[in-house]
C-alpha cells in the first residue's frame, strides 16, 4: 500500500524491504547510484545484463521476481528466483501479483477523467462531495490529496497491517483475513491532528487515495472499483487485472511472497485486501501494468492539460505530481526522467515506470523472502532499462 521515495512513504519496519522496488523511485537515490549503463544488445536490450541483475535480486533478499522491459518496440520478459519458498519452482512469466500503490495512478487516473467531465474541480474542497467526512475537509482539496499534500495522518502507520510487525504466526492471522471499511479506516486517520497545514508539505498517506475512493462513489454513482474497470480496465483490454475487494486468493499463476513472524516462515500470499482498497488493492500483470502506463503516458485516457497537472511536481511535491512520481534517473553524465508509480503489499514489491515517450519501460515484480536483504541489482536493472 506505501509508494515511491522516502524515509516517510513507509512504515519504518518495511523500509528495508521495499527497497528492491520502491527505491526504484527514490529520485535522490536515483540521482546518486545509477551506474553508468553496459553497452547494449542490437535490439536495445542487453537481456543477459537484466538476468545478471535479476539473480542478484533474488540471491540479496528476493524470493521472485519477474520483469517487463520495453525499447521500442522491443521486449524482454525475464524472471530469476523461485516461486516457492519450500521447493524450486519456475516464477510465472506473466504471473498475477498485488501491485500495491500502483492502484492510485489508476485511481488519479479516473478522478483526472472525471475534472475533463467537468464533474470534479481539483482545487475545490473534498467536502463539497463528501460533507462530513473530514473535520478540515473544508480546506483540503482534491489536488492535494491526489499531491499527498492534504496532511491526513497515514491510515496504515495505525494498524497491524505488516507482517514483520506481529509478534507470532497466530497473531497474523487473527488480522490478515478481516474486512475493513474504507470510511473506518479514514475515520481512524480523520481523529489524528493533520500532520501539516494543507497544502504546505508533502507527506506520503494511504489515506488521501481512501477519500478518493469515496469521492469517485460520490461522483458517480458506484464503487470507486466499478468506475476504474468501467473507464480503464475495460478499454484497454486488461483482462489480468482486478480490484478483488475482499477475494484473499490470488489468481493463478503467481508466486508467493513470504516473512519471518516470531521466527518462523510465513507465506503471506493469501490476505484480505480491503485493507488497502483504493490505496492499493490492485492484482495486476506485467503486460497490463505496461499497457496501461503506455496508454497513459502517450495521451489515451486524458486530455493534454490533464496529463500535463498528473506530471506537474512543484516545490511542495517534488518528486510527485498527481498519482504519479517524477523521477530524474541519473544516466553517465545526463539525466533520464521516468514516470510511474511503485507499491508494496504484504509479500510484494512492484513498480511500473516509463520516459516521457513510453520508448522505454520497466514493469517489475517482486515478492519477499522470509529474510529480506539487500536486493542489490536494482540500479544495474534501472541502467539496463533507461540508460542508452
Amino acid at each position: 500500500m506505501t509508494t515511491t521515495t522516502r524515509a516517510r512513504h513507509h512504515d519504518r519496519r518495511r523500509a528495508a524491504a521495499v527497497l528492491a522496488c520502491a527505491a526504484l523511485l527514490s529520485a535522490p537515490a536515483l540521482g546518486a547510484a545509477a551506474a553508468p549503463p553496459a553497452a547494449p544488445a542490437r535490439d536495445g536490450i542487453d537481456r543477459r545484463a537484466v538476468q545478471r541483475a535479476l539473480d542478484e535480486l533474488t540471491a540479496t533478499g528476493a524470493q521472485a521476481v519477474q520483469v517487463r522491459v520495453t525499447n521500442g518496440r522491443r521486449q524482454a520478459v525475464l524472471t530469476s528466483g523461485s516461486a516457492h519458498h519450500e521447493r524450486r519452482t519456475p516464477v510465472p512469466r506473466d504471473g498475477r501479483f498485488r501491485a500495491g500503490s500502483i492502484t492510485k495512478t489508476f485511481v488519479a487516473t479516473v478522478v483526472l477523467q472525471l475534472v475533463a467531465e467537468g464533474r470534479v474541480e481539483l482545487d475545490e474542497p473534498v467536502s463539497r462531495h463528501l460533507p462530513g467526512l473530514l473535520p478540515d475537509g473544508d480546506r483540503i482539496t482534491v489536488r492535494m490529496l491526489l499531491q499527498h499534500t492534504s496532511g491526513l495522518a497515514n491510515y496504515t502507520a495505525l494498524i497491524p497491517a505488516d507482517p514483520s510487525a506481529v509478534p507470532t504466526p497466530e497473531a497474523y492471522e487473527q488480522v490478515r483475513y478481516q474486512h475493513h471499511e474504507a470510511r473506518d479506516l479514514i475515520a481512524l486517520a480523520a481523529a489524528r491532528p493533520l500532520d501539516f497545514e494543507p497544502g504546505t508539505a508533502w507527506n506520503y498517506s494511504n489515506t488521501g487515495y481512501l477519500v478518493l475512493g469515496e469521492l469517485v462513489e460520490a461522483v458517480t454513482g458506484e464503487p470507486y472499483a466499478s468506475a476504474v474497470e468501467q473507464r480503464v480496465l475495460e478499454p484497454l483490454g486488461l483482462r489480468g487485472t482486478s480490484l478483488p475487494g475482499d477475494r484473499v486468493n490470488l489468481p493463478a499463476p503467481h508466486a508467493h511472497g513470504y516473512a519471518r513472524i516470531g521466527g518462523e516462515v510465513v507465506n503471506v500470499t493469501r490476505l484480505n485486501p480491503s485493507v488497502a482498497s483504493s490505496a492499493g488493492e490492485l492484482v495486476s500483470t506485467t503486460a497490463d501494468l505496461d499497457r496501461f502506463l503506455d496508454a497513459l503516458l502517450d495521451g489515451e485516457l486524458l486530455p493534454p492539460e490533464l496529463l500535463a497537472e498528473m506530471k506537474r511536481t512543484t516545490e511542495v511535491s517534488p518528486a510527485y505530481g498527481l498519482g504519479l512520481t517524477v523521477a530524474p534517473l541519473q544516466c553517465g553524465t545526463g539525466v533520464t526522467t521516468v514516470y510511474g508509480h511503485d507499491g508494496g503489499i504484504p509479500g510484494y514489491l512492484s513498480t511500473a515506470l516509463s520516459t516521457e515517450d513510453t520508448g522505454e519501460r520497466l514493469v517489475a515484480s517482486l515478492t519477499t523472502a522470509a529474510d529480506p536483504g539487500e536486493f542489490r541489482g536494482q540500479v544495474e536493472l534501472l541502467a539496463e532499462a533507461f540508460c542508452d
